[in-house]
């Protein structure tokens, strides 16, 4: 369980942040605003002000959402078989589940400044969730934490 849930977190928040830094820096964001700007979801707009103290404590914040979804995850996949089962095509609807949790539940409820919708961008990081996020998850689940039959059963 502690495997699973470790490696599908801690591979799905290094590949997502990865990807962060990719798709915003093309946009022209740096890695420390980045960080901040996760961190700004705890703090609001003074994230910005914190130097390298913020951008740290957005990292810390942005694995323990991904060892939270990794958790979440392994506690599903342990009353849905499939979702070891089928880890693929599971974990790329996952990706979707946590891109539309985020999006439309934390960031809401959080101080994040409000951002204006831009399609394309969504696309692309819903894409990032469901190959970056739900899909590691699901195969380290798969891996480190397999299904086995119930005790007594015929193999």
């Amino acid at each position: 369980m502690r495997a699973a849930i470790l490696v599908g977190g801690l591979l799905a928040g290094a590949l997502d942040i990865t990807a962060a830094f990719v798709v915003y820096g093309l946009r022209g964001a740096t890695p420390l605003r980045i960080l901040q700007s996760v961190a700004s979801g705890l703090l609001g707009a003074d994230a910005f002000k914190g130097g390298l103290g913020t951008a740290a404590l957005g990292a810390l914040l942005h694995f323990l959402i991904a060892l939270v979804a990794a958790a979440v995850y392994y506690a599903a996949s342990r009353k849905l078989g499939v979702l070891v089962q089928r880890a693929v095509v599971s974990g790329l609807l996952y990706g979707i589940a946590v891109y539309v949790f985020m999006n439309f539940v934390v960031l809401p409820l959080s101080a994040v400044a409000k951002r204006p919708f831009v399609l394309e961008l969504a696309l692309v990081i819903l894409a990032v969730h469901m190959v970056c996020v739900g899909l590691p998850i699901a195969l380290a689940v798969r891996r480190f934490a397999p299904l086995r039959p119930p005790a007594g059963a015929a193999s």
